[in-house]
C-alpha cells in the first residue's frame, strides 16, 4: 500500500505501522497494561506517512483536541444565551409599559385562550412575553441534550447546563406566581419588590449558567472535573455578589420609576427624600451608591486579571468589562436625567447583562485554572 497510519507517542517512541486508527488505540491499550483510562488523556496522536517509514510526533493532531465540542454547538450555546438575553429585555418591556396583565390572570394561557381574537397592545406585549419564554426553554433544552452528546464525562459543560435548565424552570415558575397574584401592571403589592427582586436574582444566575456553559465548551484545557484548581476564588465571588446586589436594587428603583412616575428631574429627587413617599422612592438612592461602592470589586477583579498569569490572555476582556462598566455609568445618569423612558431602561439593562456575562467569563478565567 502507497501509504499507512503511524502512530505517534509523545515522549514514548513509535509505534508499527500498517494499522487503522481503532487498532492503534487497541494496541496502545494493550500496552499500557490494558488500562482502558489511558486513552482519556490524548497523550498519542495519528499521523499519515509513507510505507517503511516511522512517524515522529511533530505536527501531529492529538485525539482530545478531536474530541472537543464542535464550532456548531460552541456557536449554538452562544446564540442560545444571546437569545434569552433578548427575551429579558422584552420582559423589561413588559413591566415598563404595566402589560404584565395583558393576559388577566391566566398563565399559561392567554386571557384563558390561545388564539387572540382583537388583542390590545398590552395583550400582544405580554403574549410576546410568553411565546419567545416558551422557545427558550425548548432552546436550553435542546443545548442540554447537544452537550451532554457531544463531551465526556465531567466536562465542566454539562455541569452548568444542567444549571441553566434548572434556572429556567425557576424563572418560569416565579413568572407564574406574578401573574396568579396579580403582582403585574400597576400593583402596589408589598409583595411585588421581594418577588422582583428573586426574580431578577434568578435571571442573572440563569444568564451565568448559560455563559459558563458557552465559556467552557469552548476551553481546550481546564474543563474537566479533578483537572481544574481553584485559584483565589473569594475575590471573584465577592465582585460578583456585588453586581448581583446592584442589580436587584436597580430592578427595585425601575419598578419606582414605573410606579410612581415624575414629571420633572425636581419633582423625583424631592420624591427620593420626602417622608411622604413610598419606600420604593426612598430607598432609590440606593441603587448609584451601591453601584459606585461594587466598582471597585470589579476594578480589582480587572487589574488582578492583567496581572496574574493564565492560559489565557484577559487583556482584551480587561478592556471590555472597563468599557461596559464606565458605559453603564453613563447610562445610569441618563436615566435619572431623563427620567427613565422606556427605552433608556432596556438599553441600560442590555449593557447590565453583557456586563454581567464579561465578568462571568474573567472570574472563571481567573478562578478555575487548568491544574497542568
Amino acid at each position: 500500500m502507497n501509504g499507512a497510519w503511524g502512530l505517534a507517542l509523545d515522549k514514548r517512541g513509535a509505534w508499527p505501522l500498517g494499522m487503522g486508527s481503532a487498532s492503534l488505540e487497541a494496541e496502545a491499550v494493550r500496552r499500557n497494561g490494558g488500562d482502558q483510562k489511558w486513552r482519556e488523556p490524548g497523550c498519542f496522536t495519528l499521523k499519515k506517512v509513507d510505507a517503511g517509514l516511522v512517524s515522529t510526533p511533530s505536527t501531529a493532531v492529538s485525539v482530545r483536541s478531536e474530541r472537543l465540542p464542535s464550532p456548531a454547538l460552541r456557536g449554538f450555546a452562544w446564540g442560545v444565551l444571546a437569545y434569552f438575553v433578548a427575551v429579558i429585555l422584552w420582559g423589561t418591556l413588559v413591566r415598563a409599559t404595566g402589560s404584565g396583565a395583558g393576559c388577566g390572570d391566566h398563565w399559561p394561557l392567554c386571557n384563558g385562550t390561545v388564539i387572540q381574537h382583537s388583542p390590545r397592545t398590552a395583550t400582544i406585549i405580554e403574549f410576546t412575553h410568553r411565546l419567545t419564554s416558551a422557545i427558550s426553554f425548548f432552546s436550553v433544552v435542546a443545548l442540554l441534550i447537544w452537550t451532554f452528546a457531544a463531551t465526556v464525562k465531567g466536562h465542566v459543560a454539562r455541569v452548568a447546563v444542567m444549571a441553566a435548565v434548572l434556572f429556567t424552570l425557576v424563572e418560569a415558575a416565579i413568572g407564574a406566581l406574578l401573574v396568579e397574584l396579580g403582582l403585574t401592571a400597576e400593583s402596589r403589592s408589598p409583595l411585588r419588590a421581594p418577588y422582583l427582586a428573586l426574580h431578577l436574582t434568578n435571571t442573572l444566575l440563569l444568564v451565568a449558567a448559560l455563559t459558563m456553559t458557552a465559556h467552557m465548551l469552548g476551553r481546550r484545557e481546564g474543563y474537566l472535573r479533578g483537572k481544574i484548581r481553584l485559584a483565589g476564588p473569594w475575590g471573584a465571588l465577592a465582585a460578583l455578589l456585588a453586581f448581583l446586589i446592584v442589580g436587584v436594587t436597580g430592578s427595585l428603583a425601575a419598578l419606582g420609576d414605573t410606579l410612581f412616575p415624575a414629571h420633572s428631574l425636581e419633582s423625583a429627587l424631592a420624591q427620593d427624600f420626602s417622608t411622604r413617599s413610598a419606600w420604593l422612592l426612598r430607598w432609590r438612592w440606593t441603587h448609584p451608591t451601591l453601584a459606585f461602592l461594587a466598582c471597585v470589586f470589579l476594578i480589582w477583579l480587572v487589574v488582578r486579571a492583567t496581572k496574574q498569569r493564565t492560559p489565557w490572555d484577559n487583556r482584551g476582556l480587561s478592556v471590555l468589562v472597563l468599557a461596559l462598566l464606565a458605559a453603564q455609568y453613563v447610562l445610569g445618569v441618563l436615566d435619572v436625567v431623563w427620567l427613565a423612558p422606556v427605552w433608556l431602561q432596556i438599553l441600560h439593562l442590555l449593557g447590565a447583562d453583557a456586563l454581567w456575562a464579561a465578568l462571568v467569563v474573567l472570574a472563571a478565567r481567573l478562578t478555575l485554572e487548568p491544574m497542568s
